[in-house]
């Protein structure tokens, strides 16, 4: 399936019924069966699943986070005159969280009188929800911070390490947080005793990362190829290689996309093209030949078996992997 939806592709997505979902930098929201609403006035700056993959959570630069469905728009949130750069949701807790320069805010879509504010020193990048949904990890500048998500008076906890942090993601078992930098780099810590990984060798930013394979497994963009480390053991990536998958010196890969608890992974490159690949099998899968913009959005079902990606340009498209 083929989409042109002239405007920029802020991220694709699958909702639980198996529907390809995609935001937009119009500020709609479309489904792949052709229902479109309106969901910002303005450009969806993030999204996310919503809780139970009902739809999905969007940041806007109107202010707003609300969670779309097929059947609608909802508000959880308005704060006029910012933008929410960075949303996240938990199914295991219900919680959804969005970012406002330097503050975090947590609300439960199930309870309207449930708010809580954490702020920080700098503003914050990205957002992630531990797998139980309890903890909050926040990457800004200096590190990540963690907080506990329904509690109100806390000081949280800090990761430290110098520089600009992007993007941050939990491993599934709650063992380690890996960061993606400003710099051409990955940082990592073991949350336990707060070891530092330093993740490095990119020729790139890195700007998607994803878990994978029950968490033994780390994917990220930001190469020829995309990176995979792995995460299996009390020490994580500390120590071992990563390997690089479908190698291309013409382009980079610009964003990946994984199966949380199989082996196929999704790669968009910065060429347009799109592939998928069962890591354990080494099967590659041309969903996108053509080249053309590059691919700003990127998303696998669960089940591996439908890949969903979009362009800067608006180009958009839905794939059978096998």
């Amino acid at each position: 399936m083929i989409l042109d939806f002239d405007a920029f592709v802020t991220a694709a997505a699958f909702d639980r019924e198996g529907r390809a979902v995609f935001a937009l930098g119009d500020g709609t929201v479309r489904f792949d069966n052709g229902v479109t609403h309106q969901a910002h006035d303005g450009a969806v700056l993030s999204a996310a699943h919503a809780p139970g993959g009902r739809g999905v959570l969007t940041g806007g630069d109107d202010g707003r986070a609300v969670i779309t469905t097929l059947e609608g728009v909802s508000e959880i949130a308005a704060i006029p005159g910012r933008w929410i750069d960075a949303v996240a949701a938990s199914d295991a807790s219900g919680l959804v969280a969005f970012a406002a320069g330097r503050e975090l805010h947590v609300r439960d879509p199930a309870d309207a009188a449930f708010q809580r504010l954490f702020r920080h020193d700098k503003s914050v990048a990205d957002i992630d929800f531990d797998a139980k949904g309890r903890r909050i990890a926040v990457a800004t500048y200096g590190g990540a911070w963690l907080w506990y998500a329904r509690i109100a008076e806390q000081k949280p906890a800090r990761l430290d390490w110098a520089g600009s942090h992007v993007g941050v993601r939990w491993s599934p078992d709650g063992k380690f947080l890996v960061s993606a930098m400003q710099e051409n780099q990955l940082h990592g810590w073991r949350v336990a005793d707060e070891k530092n990984m330093r993740m490095g060798g990119y020729p790139a930013k890195v700007k998607s990362l994803a878990f994978m394979a029950k968490g033994s497994m780390l994917a990220t963009s930001g190469a020829n190829g995309a990176v995979v480390w792995p995460f299996a053991g009390a020490t994580g990536p500390m120590g071992k290689q990563a390997a690089e998958i479908g190698w291309d010196e013409s382009a980079l890969v610009a964003r990946i996309a994984a199966t949380p608890d199989g082996s196929w992974l999704a790669a968009g490159l910065d060429d347009g093209r799109v592939w998928a690949c069962d890591v354990t099998g080494e099967r590659l899968v041309h969903l996108k030949a053509d080249k053309g913009p590059p691919i700003t959005a990127l998303a696998i079902s669960p089940d591996g078996a439908r890949v969903a990606w979009g362009d800067e340009a608006g180009g958009a498209g839905v794939g059978a992997v096998s």
